[in-house]
């Protein structure tokens, strides 16, 4: 079998269902979601399985659900079934409850960065972001995506957010407060939320 198979020299690709640009919204997207999953990955091999088998259960969960989002997001056919699921949403939402309550409360934005694990999740975290985005101009574009893939990236985020405090905690590496920050995180507020939520 070869790895190359020479279709998409014209700056085509295939799509579930059609073929695309290479630069289209869509490919933009999934291509995004891509890049979350090798950040995941690279945590995965920093995390020492002694400390974190909980948390590398929830990664290797999480990177097949990057893979069905992915997945959802390049399927354009009319009979499509969608692999991601609203409990998947769900999930996160409780690992994510559980996270906070473990590191130190929180007053101020953090810079990112800390134990080696915890930069790569930070990375995973910014580039969820972006995915998000992606998918919100998707929608704006076409209108028919999966809005679940848009629940489920936007509470990734935040996990990852409340994941890589744990990492920081469960290491003794203490986050580093951005100093120019007045307090923006209260009590009845849920410590990874962000402005931009």
């Amino acid at each position: 079998m070869r790895l190359y198979t020479r279709t998409g020299d014209t700056g085509k690709t295939s799509i579930i269902g059609g073929r695309v640009d290479k630069d289209d919204i869509r490919v933009e997207a999934y291509g995004t979601v891509d890049e979350v999953n090798c950040f995941v990955g690279q945590a995965v091999t920093q995390l020492d399985p002694k400390i974190f088998s909980d948390v590398l259960e929830d990664l290797e969960k999480i990177q097949h659900e990057l893979f069905d989002c992915g997945g959802d997001l390049a399927n354009v056919t009319n009979s499509r079934e969608l692999k991601l699921k609203k409990e998947s949403v769900d999930d996160l939402e409780a690992r994510i409850d559980e996270l906070i309550v473990e590191a130190p409360e929180l007053e101020r934005f953090i810079l990112p960065g800390g134990a080696p694990a915890a930069a790569s999740i930070h990375l995973a975290r910014t580039v969820t972001r972006r995915a998000e985005r992606l998918v919100v101009s998707l929608v704006k574009a076409e209108q028919d995506v999966s809005l679940t893939s848009l629940q489920f990236l936007n509470r990734l985020s935040d996990y990852f957010f409340a994941l890589a405090r744990v990492i920081n905690f469960r290491m003794q590496v203490k986050d580093v407060e951005y100093i120019r920050s007045g307090k923006v995180f209260r009590e009845g507020k849920r410590k990874d939320e962000k402005s931009e939520n």
